[in-house]
């Protein structure tokens, strides 16, 4: 497809525009050309787009400005694969980022494919990608998971899965349930393993805090977080100690120490991930 330049009429298509996901200029040269010569605009939130959309001067005009999202896709596709069938370009965007990219558009963008229109995309602004930039953790490979389940027991066992992952981990989380994520990851991954949790990026209140699961598990304990949050988990890595390691150190711990504290101990020390290590105590203490 040609490249779109300032006031070039844009070929039939469906065209998906990474938005900002804070900070209103980091929206690229290429997106603001086809918001402006589309022709029709379709978006997840029309009112943060036609905020942004009047921030850097790009007029609607009379032409179509849809609303498209999780709870109208059904009843919405049509109308826009429709347009695509007059031969019209289309732009979507998500609320902010990138879209398809824990965002609604994906069953827009396949259906768009089905019918054989060109589907095409503006990249630029990601939450997930900025977030795994600032994080330190290691990018060659890594993993995007979205949002974990509400429910401690579902994100235990959602972790669970993604724990022997040999690739840097991406989720998202919302900031009432920040605290238990984390807490769930300690029994789950262990509390050595780094983390990085990237709140607010590219916007005033940025904060980015970096360390172990035990370190974040303690310094967002009795903090009341908000705004849009990414967490970034270190791959999974040998833990150095075997299951013989292990087991002779809580051993040696439940001669003097509860279970609790002594698969707690034991598991700080061998960076196995607590649940286990728990797991473990509760045998060696019923056989003793």
């Amino acid at each position: 497809m040609a490249a779109t330049g300032a006031g070039q009429k844009l070929a039939a298509g469906l065209y998906f525009i990474s938005t900002p996901i804070g900070a209103a200029r980091d929206i690229t040269l290429r997106a603001i050309d086809i918001l402006g010569t589309a022709d029709v605009i379709a978006a997840e939130d029309t009112r943060s787009l036609r905020h942004l959309m009047d921030i850097h001067g790009i007029p609607v005009g009379d032409r179509p400005f849809l609303s498209y999202h999780d709870h109208n896709g059904e009843r919405m596709r049509p109308r826009i694969l429709a347009a695509l069938e007059e031969g019209k370009s289309v732009a979507y965007a998500s609320e902010a980022g990138t879209p398809l990219v824990a965002d609604p558009g994906y069953q827009l963008g396949a259906s768009a494919i089905a019918a054989g229109h060109v589907v095409t995309a503006a990249p630029g602004p990601s939450a997930a990608l900025a977030a795994l930039t600032v994080s330190g953790l290691p990018s060659d490979r890594f993993l995007f998971a979205g949002f974990a389940p509400n429910s401690g027991g579902q994100r235990r066992r959602w972790l669970e899965d993604l724990r022997g992952i040999a690739a840097t981990l991406i989720l998202y989380e919302s900031p009432k349930r920040i605290n238990g994520l984390l807490g769930d990851m300690e029994s789950v991954f262990g509390g050595t393993r780094r983390v990085a949790v990237c709140r607010e990026l590219t916007k005033k209140f940025e904060e980015i805090t970096r360390g172990t699961v035990a370190e974040l598990v303690t310094a967002f304990e009795g903090r009341t977080v908000k705004g849009e949050i990414v967490v970034i988990v270190d791959r999974a890595r040998e833990t150095g100690a075997g299951e013989a390691e292990i087991e002779a150190a809580l051993r040696e711990a439940l001669t003097c120490q509860s279970v609790k504290d002594a698969a707690a101990s034991v598991a700080e020390l061998t960076g196995a991930p607590k649940r286990e290590v728990y797991q473990l105590a509760l045998k060696l203490a019923g056989g003793n």
